[in-house]
């Protein structure tokens, strides 16, 4: 045997180095796998996501001025999904923007009581998880567009630090019955009041009191009074520079192939600070997003029919061409046979009416749809039928689901954010139009200039 002048150590060494040179790439890949199996699988808990939100790199010169003014919305969403609580700091964001204060974030927290984990359905999910695990950009402390003079966002703790007395403003010293239930005051006169109250205040450092309601109440997101805020909203850095974490940027370079038919995924496109070449601001081109929700959503759709709820604002633009024409002959706990099948087929639509829409939408389509990723919580088996039923409607080059993804352990509680971030880029859209999370996509698909014919609706 040829050992080209090697000697026995020599060749030991090289073989190693081999080995190595395979085994070592598939143990970062898979580093989140292990050390889940090591700690007996406990959710994670992003200490590095928070460590780096305590030290941002702005901190040290805020710190030492006395010019920079807070908004801290002690009363922000939680124990809800992200789509709602997303939602909430959207608004929250363009009111600290709107009066030229630094937006201070805190964690996406389902359960505030200081837990580290909690019991959902019968597994455990971190209590709270960092912003940054799921954000980038200006919502978390990135810089402000070019020109753009407002101050940085800041953590709750750096907010804590610098201001320890700041003035506390309760929710109804504005928002007064009728701004909060008459449905004929558009939401632009709620915010306009807010913005008139905190430019009022000279004092740097302002709270809104944690056990306020919101400013914004979840009604309001479904009523069409919300649209109003589109003035403000369309051109603010909150909706044009809405970024998404390096955690859900590696998720997405991960599941490449998943949503670009033939894009080569390797060991080390999967690790941070790998580099795909890609503007992610561009649509993927070709690419179909449906947005199906199934499991407990079933009952949802049906409460939503016997009170005849209308769509989240956002997804009712209109110059969108598919409407929904709220029932004016139920509600209250009530409604008829034939609004509850209209309802349901589109809230809850079974696979043939999938089916039938997407052939629908990709006839209209102005540019051509050649593959499909489904955002979907629904079981396995069934979500494999839908994939054949749509296959077999048409000549698809590839059809792939949330249920393909190959995601890290940090990944998996915060997947919802890749299913945005990929649906915001689709070339179209077809949406769940009682959805927060397809009305936050398609909130931001038009503020980056989508055509509104690309959002679609079941």
């Amino acid at each position: 045997m040829l050992s080209y002048g090697l000697t026995k150590r020599g060749t030991r060494f090289l073989l190693l180095a081999i080995i190595l040179c395979f085994v070592f790439p598939g143990l970062l890949y898979y580093r989140e796998t292990f050390r889940n199996y090591f700690t007996d699988h406990l959710p994670p808990l992003y200490e590095d996501y928070r460590e780096r939100e305590q030290n941002l790199e702005h901190y040290k010169e805020y710190e030492a001025r006395k010019d920079i003014k807070y908004l801290w919305s002690a009363n922000h969403a939680h124990s809800s999904g992200w789509g709602n609580v997303m939602q909430d700091y959207v608004m929250n964001g363009l009111l600290a923007h709107a009066t030229g204060r630094s937006f201070v974030f805190d964690d996406y927290t389902w359960n505030p009581d200081g837990s580290l984990f909690t019991d959902y359905n019968g597994h455990l999910i971190p209590s709270r998880i960092p912003l940054t695990a799921l954000l980038g950009g200006v919502m978390v402390g990135g810089e402000m567009p070019s020109g753009d003079t407002t101050p940085r966002a800041v953590s709750k703790g750096f907010f804590k630090k610098v201001c320890p007395h700041p003035t506390i403003i309760h929710v109804t010293d504005v928002n007064d019955d009728r701004m909060r239930f008459d449905e004929s005051v558009p939401a632009a006169y709620i915010f306009e009041k807010w913005v008139e109250k905190i430019n009022s205040i000279e004092d740097p450092c302002v709270e809104i009191d944690p056990k306020s309601d919101a400013i914004f109440e979840y009604w309001i997101f479904g009523h069409q009074r919300m649209l109003s805020i589109w003035e403000y909203l369309k051109d603010s850095p909150v909706s044009t520079h809405w970024g998404w974490s390096p955690l859900i940027h590696d998720a997405y370079r991960r599941n490449r192939h998943i949503f670009v038919p033939g894009a080569r995924t390797s060991l080390f496109e999967g690790l941070s600070g790998s580099t795909v070449e890609e503007d992610y601001t561009e649509p993927i081109p070709g690419l179909l997003a449906l947005h199906v929700r199934r499991g407990d959503f079933q009952d949802h759709c049906v409460h939503l029919g016997k009170w005849s709820s209308n769509w989240n604002a956002f997804n009712m633009f209109p110059e969108f061409s598919d409407k929904f024409q709220r029932p004016t002959d139920g509600g209250w706990g009530e409604t008829s046979e034939k609004n509850m099948q209209m309802y349901m087929q589109r809230c809850f639509p079974t696979i043939e009416q999938i089916v039938q829409k997407v052939m629908q939408v990709r006839v209209e389509s102005e540019h051509p749809l050649t593959h499909i990723y489904i955002m979907t919580n629904g079981i396995v088996s069934w979500v494999e039928e839908l994939k054949e039923a749509l296959d077999n409607s048409g000549n698809w080059e590839q059809i792939k689901s949330s249920r393909d993804l190959d995601i890290t352990w940090e990944q998996k509680f915060v997947v919802q954010a890749l299913d945005m971030f990929v649906a915001q880029r689709a070339e179209v859209l077809i949406g769940n139009g009682w959805s927060s999370l397809t009305s936050n996509v398609v909130m931001l698909r038009m503020a980056q200039g989508s055509p509104p014919d690309s959002n679609r609706f079941w």
